[in-house]
């Protein structure tokens, strides 16, 4: 166990070190001369150089990577140039609605996907199992933006029951706040539960073709008790690669959801920064975002670890 660890960690380690410097070097290729970018289209030389000494940007890229990464390690994400705030401050506003949003969507998700994809998989062969999956493949093929511009038509618009975006601190009303949370969460959650039930329909049906549910079922067991007893360790292999997945990529829908719902989250925040082309937010927000990614696939490795025993012997 502690030389599989030690391997992942090193993996990650590595991988944080490789990322942070393709994403420092491709964000000064794209994003351009800050200096330039705060003094506008006709500013002189001698202002943009008086304002890279300001920023630090006279000093070679190199200290200006290694002066970042320490600083980032170390819980120091720096000022924005534009804003004159410290991204530290935009991090504290923002990061509580993205963990809310995904948080909720999740929550959805989990109770659309597994439930709907066990049912679909042990009736597979009869009508319920096939309407199940029909609705299934809609909840995948619809957009985000789709399926949230109609549920606040409905719900909001129209029934008025539930906000149709903004935003209200938890600290400030929490019965608000869920009120608020209601729609987006739903609206990222009918997509990736859709994606869980399809592929947790197709894990189930695999185990449940194997020789001992089989033997199971012929020792009189029903069909979801020979697949809560027997089958569904098996199949939880491939259904935590993909929620993995999902959870590694739920930053992609939530950009999309937070400028639908006009939530001031992070995944809003990193565009908003990319047009004004502040690239210390950027890359930090984004690395940010890289550091979760890792750290959940981090997990998902260790949870195959305790699933399979085959990885255990090796």
């Amino acid at each position: 166990m502690s030389i599989f660890l030690f391997r992942r960690f090193l993996a990650f380690l590595v991988a944080f070190f490789l990322t942070s410097i393709l994403i420092f070097v491709l964000v000064r290729v794209i994003g351009g001369n800050p200096a330039t970018t705060l003094l506008g289209e006709y500013s002189t030389p001698e202002a943009v150089r008086e304002i890279e000494i300001q920023l630090g940007l006279d000093r070679p890229i190199v200290i200006q990577y290694f002066e970042w990464i320490i600083n980032l390690c170390s819980g120091d994400l720096g000022t924005s140039f534009r804003s004159g705030l410290e991204v530290n401050y935009l991090l504290a506003s923002a990061i509580p609605v993205s963990i809310s949003l995904s948080i909720g969507a999740l929550i959805v998700a989990v109770l659309i996907g597994f439930p709907l994809g066990i049912i679909s998989a042990v009736k597979s062969y009869r009508g319920s199992g096939t309407a199940l999956d029909f609705f299934s493949q809609i909840g995948v093929a619809m957009p985000i933006f789709w399926s949230g511009a109609l549920l606040s038509m409905f719900f909001g618009v129209r029934l008025g029951l539930l906000p149709t975006g903004g935003w209200v601190g938890w600290s400030e009303n929490y019965a608000q706040s869920l009120r608020h949370l209601v729609l987006p969460s739903i609206a990222l959650g009918i997509g990736i539960g859709s994606v869980i039930t399809r592929f947790v329909r197709t894990a189930v049906v695999e185990v449940m073709r194997q020789d001992y549910v089989r033997t199971g079922r012929a020792f009189g067991m029903s069909e979801y008790r020979a697949l809560f007893s027997i089958g569904l360790r098996n199949a939880s292999l491939p259904i935590v690669t993909v929620f993995g997945n999902i959870v590694s990529h739920l930053v992609g829908g939530t950009v999309i959801t937070e400028t639908l719902f006009s939530m001031p989250g992070l995944s809003r925040m990193i565009l908003d920064n990319v047009i004004s082309r502040d690239i210390l937010v950027v890359q930090n927000l984004v690395m940010i975002i890289v550091v979760y990614i890792l750290i959940v696939n981090f997990i998902v490795d260790i949870s195959y670890f305790s699933l399979d025993k085959r990885l255990r012997v090796k």
